[in-house]
């Protein structure tokens, strides 16, 4: 299959592609394009017009802000994925950028192309989701931040509007020393994950818990945070025991049932891999 005719336009500045977005009818952003693409040559979706985002520089790059990351909406994940800033300062980006397609679709994928395509397994918002990042949106009236809580609104559907570009992600980063842990199970390497757990621990000076995020992937309209089971191992000692009978609370939730997993499967995956996640994460952290 090919993609339908479409006009396809080409714009320098962030307020030139809002602009054509604006006016336009029936148009579609192109970021990485490893989303937008096969879907059009399915034709599932069927643009009069594509406004192309790779020629606008202001839309990448990678900022320390103090204790914030700032990441451009078209910052490639290859270059997330070997950057130092990254590996030092959010390191459960790095590790979960290597379950993302693979190498051929990280040189071309987005940040910004995956936040906006909200699929509920894929990984940059898992690692979004846990870290409670802040997303940019660009429009005509201006620019708004949105709490990634308040993001996505169902399944693959997010708050940025018809004539809205996101822009920008900044990403709260977590003490030097927190200990941060990722894993999924997907049929195949590279796959979207059946289910994926995401967790990251900081410890106090006795060595407790003192703050910790779990969010799980795949199973349901997008990430989902477990708080209840956050607040249970704050205060906790660490140990294997006592992060084994948390995970247990990744298995009470609500999971969906498709063709590719029942809810059952997926409850049991979450407990598993959010087990594996939180040792990682308490072996990592000092």
């Amino acid at each position: 299959m090919k993609p339908a005719p479409f006009d396809y336009h080409a714009p320098g500045t962030l307020a030139e592609a809002v602009g054509l977005l604006a006016s336009l009818e029936n148009a579609k952003l192109l970021a990485g394009g490893q989303s937008l693409v096969p879907m059009m040559n399915f034709r599932y979706l069927l643009p009069d017009h594509l406004i192309d985002l790779n020629g606008i520089a202001e839309l990448a790059g990678i900022t320390l802000l103090g204790d914030r990351l700032r990441i451009g909406a078209m910052t490639r994940q290859r270059e997330l994925e070997f950057s130092a800033i990254v590996a030092q300062r959010c390191p459960l980006l790095k590790e979960a950028l290597a379950h993302v397609g693979h190498r051929q679709t990280r040189n071309r994928g987005t940040i910004g192309g995956s936040l906006s395509h909200f699929d509920p397994s894929a990984e940059q918002p898992t690692v979004c989701a846990a870290h409670d990042a802040v997303v940019e949106i660009a429009s005509p009236g201006g620019t708004r931040r949105v709490p990634f809580a308040e993001f996505g609104l169902d399944f693959m559907t997010t708050a940025v509007g018809p004539d809205e570009v996101l822009s920008a992600i900044e990403l709260p980063l977590w003490s030097p020393g927190h200990g941060w842990g990722f894993h999924e199970f997907a049929r195949r390497r590279g796959d979207f994950a059946i289910v994926a757990s995401a967790a990251l621990i900081e410890r106090d000076g006795s060595g407790r818990i003192a703050r910790a995020s779990v969010t799980l992937a795949g199973t349901g309209t997008g990430p989902l945070r477990l708080p209840r089971l956050e607040d249970a191992l704050v205060g906790t000692v660490p140990e294997a025991g006592a992060l084994a009978e948390a995970a247990e609370l990744a298995g009470e939730i609500d999971a969906v049932s498709d063709i590719h997993a029942s809810g059952d499967y997926r409850r049991h995956l979450a407990r598993v891999l959010t087990g594996r996640a939180l040792a990682d994460a308490a072996r990592r952290g000092g």
